[in-house]
């Protein structure tokens, strides 16, 4: 069965995070994941202390803005994490937020030759290896990490257009697919993220995250009505796992069979009750072992 976790938004204030993740470590929920949104969080913060406050829950990050971040800086982040916490954290790039890149001066005239200089270099450097790139926006001469990861860490990005998923194959360890994505949707982003990584003849296996907004209880797909106006969802973007229990696996499954390695359940921006919710969320994990 793939991997199911869970989302704190930061719409919610950071220091709720520590105690929302030993409960979602406690209910046997196996991660999860926070965001790096402009101009609210920082991803990186947020990870560590989620991580230093629990002992197996896997945390991930989805996804780190690569206008805003050099790749050696991100490198060197993202090993010291994982020689502190092995095996624990999940990393996640991606163009971030153009509005958002624009108001901070950073925002690229080629999102997509960002992410074929950019990760292919992250990924070297968190290999181990002596990296040198002069590219259109990443540059590096010798670099090369001195306490680089002891294992291998993965490095997925964040897509969306058709070129930027069969990118995300090409280039990237996996590929993550925010909320608003229907399982039809997401057959056809792993159908074209698989398509890139044969492209570029790359073997073994990309793995595929996807988000969904969920909620429980029998008003929950009428409640999630306002949610997605919020973020301005239409037709087949309207989709979640709200409902009854029954329900929530029937939409994680759904997700699964179109190629989804692991479901993140996102609740809604206002969560009235964040515990009751992870409880919940505990539920579906236990439903779907």
């Amino acid at each position: 069965m793939a991997s199911l976790g869970i989302i704190f938004q930061p719409s919610f204030p950071p220091e709720r995070l520590r105690g929302v993740a030993r409960r979602a470590e406690a209910a046997g929920i196996e991660e999860l994941w926070v965001f790096e949104d402009c101009f609210r969080e920082s991803g990186i913060a947020a990870l560590v202390a989620a991580l230093a406050a629990t002992d197996r829950l896997r945390i991930g990050v989805g996804i780190l803005p690569m206008p805003l971040r050099n790749v050696a800086i991100t490198a060197m982040e993202l090993a010291t994490i994982d020689r502190l916490f092995p095996g624990r954290a999940r990393f996640g790039v991606g163009h971030g937020v153009l509005d958002w890149m624009d108001q901070v001066g950073r925002r690229v005239a080629s999102p997509l030759t960002l992410m074929r200089e950019y990760v292919p270099a992250l990924r070297a450097l968190l290999a181990g290896e002596e990296v040198s790139v002069d590219g259109r926006y990443v540059h590096l001469d010798r670099v090369r990490l001195t306490w680089a990861p002891e294992g291998r860490v993965a490095v997925l990005a964040a897509g969306e257009g058709p070129r930027t998923l069969s990118l995300t194959g090409e280039v990237a360890d996996g590929t993550v697919l925010t909320t608003g994505t229907s399982p039809a949707m997401t057959r056809d982003a792993v159908q074209r993220a698989l398509a890139g990584r044969a492209g570029a003849g790359r073997d073994g296996e990309h793995e595929v995250v996807v988000f969904v907004n969920a909620a429980f209880g029998p008003d929950a797909a009428a409640e999630m009505e306002a949610e997605f106006d919020r973020w301005g969802f239409t037709g087949e973007r309207r989709f979640a796992a709200a409902g009854g229990d029954d329900e929530v696996v029937r939409a994680v499954r759904e997700l699964v069979g179109a190629g989804a390695g692991t479901v993140l359940l996102q609740s809604r921006s206002a969560e009235p009750d964040l515990d009751a919710w992870v409880d919940a969320a505990g539920r579906i994990a236990a439903l779907l072992r």
